[in-house]
């Protein structure tokens, strides 16, 4: 484990996540229980995706980027819960250094790609409602491949320059983590390193990569409601509020927890919080955003539908 390395001058090979290490008697217990969450997260999203794709119905930009947040979130909880339920079921709880930071990179490079798309969600929201009759010219299918795809590699570039920083530094013990996963805040204040400049580097990253899109998300909104309360009748409020109730909802727990876990200081006091909070945001709102999609959403309501019939009566 002291093993001294030479390209980024670190003495530790690996890294121990204390995850849920406090509660030995409920190990099992919740391994079964995140087991159940990464099964049905995995299988709600990937049926979201799949109804995106087959049914024509569903081919607009809403649930173009609706079929990128399944996806995203598919690919979130892979990234966290088999390593989580392998520590859980097994009770080694190692990392290594460099799949530390893959970790990190794709756990990161994902968080902030969520930000932007539900940016983009909330933009798109924002046109459907505020200028319908202009709608349809101002998000034409290549506005939506730029819009979806900038969110993409805007996240996954933007977390290498971190990641990449985060590699130079010198980590000479512990090597203990308290978490169930790698992230920038634990890691930097295990370096060995002044942590002024990363903490700069985590400031700007948290500003541009949640904090701008939560501002964007927000005046949308604002510019949303605004125009809602405007309609005079009560069916029509009802109308256009339904068509963005969903997303608000998964805004309001993502951002929510996303800000208390990294705008508040951390201290041993609150960190067992911030664990909680964090299962939150990287486990538990993947698995409700297809639910909140599909219940909340006539259009994906009737594709299920309509595939329940055709496996019915063929």
């Amino acid at each position: 484990m002291a093993n001294r390395a030479h390209g980024n001058k670190t003495s530790i090979t690996e890294f121990i996540l204390l995850g849920f290490q406090t509660l030995p008697e409920l190990q099992f217990f919740l391994f079964l229980l995140f087991l159940v969450t990464y099964i049905v997260t995995v299988a709600g999203n990937l049926l979201i995706l799949a109804l995106v794709v087959a049914d024509h119905n569903l081919h607009t930009p809403m649930y173009f980027f609706l079929g990128n947040l399944s996806c995203l979130e598919t690919c979130y909880s892979s990234i966290i819960l088999p390593k989580m339920l392998a520590g859980l079921l097994t009770g080694v709880q190692s990392i290594s250094f460099s799949g530390c930071l893959t970790q990190y990179y794709f756990f990161g490079s994902l968080v902030g790609t969520e930000c932007f798309l539900l940016s983009v969600m909330s933009y798109d929201r924002y046109l459907a409602i505020c200028h319908p009759l202009r709608y349809t010219a101002l998000m034409r299918g290549r506005d939506w491949l730029r819009l979806a795809g900038g969110s993409w590699i805007g996240g996954f570039l933007g977390n290498g320059i971190a990641t990449f920083s985060l590699s130079l530094l010198t980590f000479c013990g512990p090597n203990t983590i308290d978490h169930f996963l790698c992230d920038l805040d634990p890691l930097i204040r295990l370096s060995c390193n002044d942590s002024q400049m990363m903490e700069t580097l985590v400031f700007i990253f948290i500003l541009i990569f949640s904090l701008v899109p939560f501002l964007l998300t927000v005046t949308s909104y604002i510019c949303i409601i605004a125009t809602i309360l405007r309609i005079p009748s009560t069916r029509g409020r009802q109308k256009a509020f339904s068509t963005c109730s969903s997303h608000l909802i998964v805004v309001t727990i993502y951002y929510g927890t996303l800000l208390i876990v990294y705008m508040f200081p951390t201290t041993d006091l609150l960190g067992d919080f911030q664990k909680v909070v964090s299962i939150i945001y990287t486990v538990l709102t993947p698995l409700v955003n297809p639910l909140i999609y599909s219940l909340r959403n006539k259009e994906v309501k009737d594709a299920l539908r309509k595939v329940r019939k055709k496996f019915m009566f063929g």
